[in-house]
């Protein structure tokens, strides 16, 4: 009666908690995912969830299935993580580097967990911040680069991990704070905060404000996450930051979060990776344990379409 596709979608749907952001998880339509739902209630004769709820409730027997379910997927992922190990690929070199400051706070878990599965692959982690990771990546000096900017590069193969919104961080008394969103001649008299990294690599720059030719009055770098909320909240500046590096602080109320533009600010995170090692066993697993690690810690986060 109970497969283990029903298990994945009901995970899925807990942590997306919507139907619509579930379908995209799991690539599938929102109209397939209803019909599966349905599927799976009349076989069992009970409801899982109550519809159009916010938050998504479960019902007693969704409550049961999904206690099945954090049992049984790990269990599942262990599993095939062992089976790969017999068919080969334990062992091997996984090297990597990030271009965003703010996706330590999500991609430590994943490599602690990485780590644990994969003991007998040699794992390095570097800053990408003080060399150009890419073109190493594409030398091979490095085997996985963390990246909004993708560039085409020979054999290197981007997987994209998740779409953010980018965000502006205006302190609660700022005259900007009760404004829908921020348009780009807002910033003309602004101090702009931002990470200590090239202005072709900040979104707020290339596709925000050089669009409307605006210059912000003065630019200040900071290469913690925390001083930068700092200068924020004490009206030192504004800084554009990802919404789910920022909901850590706007959720206390420590700083606002507004929208840059009327329809907000999207980008992608991807991992470049070489194309001949896209079929090693734990690089398959790295991206998936990335990916699941991503949705379930961070917020606004959703599949990319």
């Amino acid at each position: 009666m109970l497969e283990i596709r029903h298990l994945k979608t009901l995970h899925a749907l807990r942590e997306a908690d919507s139907l619509v952001e579930a379908a995209e998880r799991l690539h599938l339509t929102q109209s397939a995912l209803s019909h599966q739902f349905k599927e799976l209630e009349e076989r069992l004769g009970m409801q899982l969830f109550v519809r159009k709820t916010k938050p998504l409730r479960f019902t007693s027997a969704g409550l049961r299935l999904l206690q099945l379910a954090d049992a049984t997927l790990p269990l599942l992922r262990g599993a095939e993580r062992d089976i790969a190990r017999l068919a080969g690929g334990t062992a091997g070199r996984l090297h990597m580097a990030i271009e965003c400051h703010s996706c330590f706070q999500w991609l430590m878990p994943t490599i602690d967990q990485f780590r644990d599965a994969w003991p007998e692959v040699e794992l390095d982690l570097a800053s990408g911040f003080a060399f150009a990771p890419l073109p190493a990546l594409a030398r091979g000096d490095l085997d996985l680069v963390v990246t909004s900017d993708p560039l085409e590069l020979p054999g290197i193969t981007y997987v994209p991990l998740f779409t953010y919104e980018a965000m502006l961080a205006v302190a609660n008394q700022h005259a900007l704070a009760n404004k829908a969103y921020i348009v780009p001649e807002d910033l003309l008299s602004e101090t702009l905060i931002t990470y200590p990294v090239e202005r072709d690599r900040l979104d707020i720059f290339t596709r925000f404000l050089e669009p409307a030719d605006v210059e912000p009055a003065q630019v200040r770098t900071s290469e913690l996450t925390v001083m930068m909320m700092q200068l924020v909240a004490s009206g030192r500046g504004v800084c554009g930051m990802p919404h789910w590096a920022l909901h850590e602080y706007s959720s206390r109320g420590y700083v606002k979060a507004k929208r840059l533009g009327e329809r907000g600010l999207f980008a992608t995170l991807y991992a470049g990776i070489r194309t001949d090692m896209l079929d090693a066993p734990y690089m398959r697993d790295f991206l998936l344990t990335a990916k699941d690690t991503s949705f379930s810690t961070l917020d606004g986060v959703s599949a990319v379409r």
